[in-house]
């Protein structure tokens, strides 16, 4: 979706025109899940004026209940009507993305869209213009059942790229990038995925920021359009045992003023060495970065070998078994592709987390180990150590450690985010450490 230079005159005469009635202020909390203040359009004025007020202490990781007013500050160029949401009588709703900003009118430390500007403003200081991404989030479509709770049911048996009648997802995935499309994305490719029920669409790359904001918009269309169809989108990482999971395969690229820094012709595989130097950073913080790019147990259920996600720590030209692959395009397509990410990341943390990591290679000149044009796969764990392979970690606990460790990767969040995620994510692998699984019962219970 692209961002447009709106002006608030511009808007009002829109929302006028458009018979618009309410107005939705979204933000996004510290683990990236979507919150929203709706006000009628009456309160227009308050809105573009900043004045909008809310109850911080209500979302989690936000602010103690005795510091709870907080202001919401529409960000213009996200302003934009939602397409479904016509009806004759109470007409339609727009929507802003907004920063999140304290009482004394500052921006809120604890806010991931805040912090990403945080290190864009950070990027531009070390004389880069842009950090350009192209997302690719999958997810799976399941059935409901008569009271619109989702069943582990799979609404298809399709594979990679088939049609109907396999694809029974096709008219639900038709009808995401029609809207899509609506509301201002540039779609370019939509298909079935890997696994039975998997879908994926590719859109346009943007900067960061709107690549973040675009993610949370297109995980809203995608579960707003299949309830339409009787269907459930979920972004889970592993939903189901046995299948491909759910991956949101990162494309990036750095900017300057002359064009992509990261192509450069008179090298062997025409990468600069500020594009092995970003990539060195990447694979020195990895370890780290991990507890936010894959943020939940589960995402570890997707993170193991034989299902095409990355588990090493490693890069290659055209291999997709280690972490990084470099596509084929050259010139100011020239980009990285980082394979381990899941759609359960917050999109604003993440992306800040992995430019963080690709700076501190280019401002300390880290030079990654030689690419791997094998299938790590099939290498042993003494082959692996020789040619310098590593292990992403395999566990939420193991990965909060590593995050624990790297301390450019905690000021990556900034204290207030990282305090919060980490004590939440703890407490959540702890309870998830005291629930006995099925898998238990079904392999011990008869045996012992």
């Amino acid at each position: 979706m692209v961002h447009k230079n709106y002006q608030k005159n511009e808007i009002r005469e829109i929302i006028q025109k458009e018979n618009v009635q309410f107005i939705r202020l979204q933000f996004s909390d510290v683990f990236g899940v979507i919150k929203n203040v709706e006000v009628p359009t009456s309160q227009l004025g308050k809105v573009l004026a900043n004045n909008l007020m809310f109850d911080g202490s209500s979302i989690e990781g936000f602010v103690r209940i005795e510091e709870s007013d907080m202001y919401l500050y529409p960000d213009l160029s996200t302003f934009m009507i939602f397409p479904w949401s016509a009806d004759e009588h109470s007409g339609k709703v727009a929507r802003f993305i907004a920063d999140v900003y304290t009482v004394d009118r500052k921006p809120f430390a604890g806010d991931p869209r805040s912090n990403l500007k945080v290190w864009l403003r950070k990027m531009e200081a070390q004389g880069f213009k842009a950090f350009n991404l192209g997302t690719e989030p999958e997810f799976f479509l399941l059935k409901m059942d008569e009271n619109g709770q989702p069943r582990m049911e799979l609404n298809d048996q399709g594979g990679y790229f088939d049609l109907a009648p396999l694809d029974l997802g096709e008219n639900t995935r038709r009808e995401i990038v029609l809207e899509m499309e609506k509301m201002g994305f540039e779609v370019e490719a939509a298909h079935h995925e890997v696994a039975p029920g998997q879908h994926e669409v590719d859109f346009k790359y943007a900067d960061a920021l709107e690549a973040a904001d675009n993610i949370q918009t297109f995980k809203l269309i995608v579960k707003t359009i299949a309830r339409k169809h009787g269907l459930y989108a979920t972004f889970l990482p592993k939903p189901l045992t046995g299948i491909n999971g759910n991956g949101m395969h990162v494309n990036m690229s750095l900017f300057n003023m002359d064009g992509n820094v990261f192509f450069d012709e008179k090298d062997e595989v025409q990468l600069s060495q500020t594009a092995y130097h970003f990539l060195g950073g990447i694979l020195e913080h990895a370890a780290a970065f991990t507890a936010v790019t894959n943020p939940t147990v589960n995402s570890y259920k997707r993170l193991t070998p034989g299902f095409e996600a990355p588990v090493y720590v490693a890069w290659s030209g055209s291999n997709r078994s280690p972490m990084v692959r470099v596509p084929a395009a050259r010139g100011n397509s020239t980009r990285l592709e980082l394979r381990s990410v899941d759609p359960t990341a917050n999109p604003y943390t993440a992306f800040a987390m992995i430019l963080a990591a690709g700076l501190d290679g280019v401002q300390r000149e880290l030079t990654p180990n030689h690419a791997v044009d094998r299938n790590i796969y099939l290498m042993d764990e003494t082959e692996r150590k020789k040619a310098g392979i590593t292990d992403l970690p395999d566990t939420l606990l193991a990965a909060l450690d590593n995050l624990e460790a790297d301390q450019l990767m905690r000021d990556a969040l900034g204290k207030h985010l990282y305090e919060t995620f980490e004590a939440a994510k703890r407490v959540e692998y702890r309870s998830y450490r005291q629930n006995v699984s099925q898998w238990e019962l079904d392999t011990y219970l008869q045996q012992y």
